[in-house]
């Protein structure tokens, strides 16, 4: 099983983000958090934002998006080139047309759980998502601890997409250090964001790889 690690721009300085993006080069992706202040009690940034740090970051963007009316506005992440899009399950009236709509459009289609949201319905339908992000915190803030009670979802969804042979992608997001990592991994987790691990170091690209060799031996 691959191990992808994904730093999320949340942790970064937003006022030397190119220099910062340059500062991940090493890693997958990076995770960039779409919140609207709405669906999450945040505000970050959005399509214009999105559109910039994809013409600068040295890797593909991962866009995750927290933010209402997902059917509406996340197509037009995927136009922007983002190699994937993730919308949250909570945020959609027909998760299974969002996903076809992000492939059409040229992304990866993926599909987020709030730590209270159930994965029967993601479960039943694994062929339709690229990714299912299982979040290991509320979405909203990062610096977040770990929520150790979502591993048997973890462990379910990845059953799940072993029985199925989809080769979905299983993301988590929130609290992942590098003490918290193996547990993801073991319990099935292949992608992980990690923010303030990352960017909180005085050497990102040393975090990276420490956080891949440690879910790798998980």
């Amino acid at each position: 099983m691959s191990v992808r690690i994904e730093p999320s721009i949340l942790s970064a300085d937003f006022v030397n983000m190119e220099a910062e993006l340059q500062r991940i080069a090493t890693a997958d992706a990076v995770h960039v958090d779409v919140m609207d202040n709405h669906f999450v009690p945040n505000l970050t940034f959005g399509p214009e934002m999105v559109r910039r740090v994809q013409a600068v970051s040295p890797v593909p963007l991962d866009v995750h998006l927290m933010i209402t009316d997902a059917d509406r506005w996340a197509p037009g992440y995927a136009e922007l080139g983002a190699f994937s899009v993730t919308f949250h399950a909570e945020a959609t009236d027909d998760p299974l047309a969002l996903a076809a709509r992000l492939r059409a459009a040229g992304s990866r289609a993926g599909i987020a759980l709030k730590p209270g949201t159930p994965a029967d319905e993601v479960i039943a339908h694994l062929d339709a998502y690229d990714q299912v992000l299982v979040m290991t915190v509320e979405p909203g803030f990062g610096g977040q601890g770990f929520m150790d009670d979502m591993l048997g979802k973890i462990r379910a969804v990845r059953a799940a997409i072993d029985a199925a042979g989809t080769g979905t992608w299983l993301q988590v997001d929130g609290g992942i250090s590098a003490g918290t990592i193996a547990r993801a991994a073991a319990a099935g987790a292949d992608t992980f964001v990690a923010g303030s691990s990352v960017y909180g170091a005085e050497d990102p690209a040393a975090a990276i790889g420490a956080l891949r060799a440690a879910a790798a031996a998980a």
